[in-house]
């Protein structure tokens, strides 16, 4: 984080000191070093179910970051569901080179396995080489990875081709393209597990080991959790998987709320209880769920219609000249939005306009295509729609 994200933390959490090194500016902080292969000789109380855990700050991006309390409850019910939905169990090798200040790397990655008890290799960087290396000389039999993760694992025919032997591979914390599934199947001989979830719920959606793989949805609800789709108006909407609507979860993994932010808390959770999660989704009659996307960012409404920027992502990612895509909905006046393509890619602007026309119904073909050097993303390799929104 930057000097002022880190200051506003700090000042808002009201931490008493810092473990590890020191940074540029530690706010005045008692400084405790930190003896990683020290054991300690003390003994505590073990601290009750409903006692905080950690806070995790969110990426802020409606404003600064905002701290998610999270129960030592919350955080083992998720963990004890995502066991049983992968089968998830000691003997397993957990492999992953993600950052430990996420929920994906730091939950999942490095508490799971302190409760599930299994060995946990971390690559220092999430390289193709190194997730190859933890197959072949460490047993990796568990492998966590956001999409740019296995876009390039995917890349390197040989490095997928060593992660045969794995028992499952698991995507997470952005859309994974549906054609980085299908290559990542065809040499890995794996279907990605896909899941969902986010700070405040940590993991409510995810496949099963045991159960369906469908490119580009993101599961069922896991052990205690409960979902529904609805409308503008609150009225659910029907699970035909066309129909796209706000989601909203609950369960036992939720979060106690925003730290120091009640009016904040209050207002992500409707009269009933249930979080509204920002996404927008869509439920078939299976009761498997697909993320369209952030309801500010990935729900277009151009020209009356209700659009998703992730299916024409998809479509133009099946392309042979795109590299990477991201679509958003620019102002406009006479249609409300238009839907404005960011890629990366050597195709010209107009040739992809008329493929999506061709793919999908015509209403949902980009008005216009910017070709761009690189997309903007966040360290979890997501991508930043709202500076293309600002800054275009």
């Amino acid at each position: 984080v930057g000097a002022a994200e880190r200051r506003h933390m700090l000042t808002d959490s009201g931490v008493q000191a810092w473990l590890g090194p020191v940074p540029d500016e530690n706010e005045g902080l008692p400084h405790i070093p930190v003896r990683l292969h020290a054991r300690s000789w003390h003994r505590y109380a073990e601290p009750s179910p409903d006692a905080t855990a950690m806070i995790i700050y969110t990426s802020g991006t409606t404003g600064l970051p905002k701290g998610v309390v999270l129960s030592r409850r919350a955080i083992a019910a998720d963990l004890d569901a995502l066991a049983q939905a992968w089968q998830w169990t000691a003997d397993d090798v957990l492999v992953h080179g993600l950052p430990l200040f996420h929920v994906h790397g730091l939950v999942l990655g490095l508490l799971g396995s302190l409760r599930i008890g299994n060995r946990f290799i971390h690559t220092g960087k999430p390289t193709p080489q190194g997730y190859a290396q933890a197959a072949t000389e460490h047993g990796g039999t568990l492998f966590f990875g956001v999409p740019t993760v296995w876009s390039r694992v995917g890349a390197d025919e040989t490095a997928a081709r060593a992660l045969r032997p794995a028992r499952l591979l698991v995507s997470g914390s952005a859309p994974l393209p549906v054609p980085v599934f299908d290559r990542l199947a065809g040499l890995t001989g794996h279907q990605p597990i896909e899941r969902y979830g986010a700070s405040e719920s940590l993991i409510t959606l995810s496949t099963r080991a045991d159960g369906e793989r469908r490119p580009g949805w993101v599961g069922l609800p896991l052990s205690g959790v409960r979902t529904r789709v609805v409308d503008d108006e609150g009225a659910l909407v029907p699970h035909d998987g066309e129909t796209v609507g706000k989601l909203h979860v609950r369960g036992p993994m939720m979060f106690d709320g925003y730290l120091n932010q009640p009016d904040a808390t209050a207002e992500a959770f409707d009269a009933d209880g249930w979080y509204r999660t920002g996404d927008v989704a869509v439920i078939d009659a299976e009761g498997m769920h697909r993320i369209v996307g952030r309801e500010s960012v990935d729900l277009i409404k151009s020209g009356g219609y209700r659009i998703g920027a992730g299916e024409i992502e998809t479509v133009l990612l099946g392309h042979p000249g795109v590299a990477e895509a991201a679509v958003v909905g620019m102002p406009d006046a006479d249609l409300g939005q238009r839907i404005v393509a960011f890629v990366v890619g050597s195709a010209p602007g107009d040739e992809l306009i008329d493929y999506v026309a061709q793919e999908l119904s015509v209403h949902k073909r980009p008005r216009e295509v910017r070709i761009v050097d690189a997309l903007p993303r966040n360290a979890m390799g997501k991508v930043l729609k709202k500076r293309l929104l600002t800054d275009g």
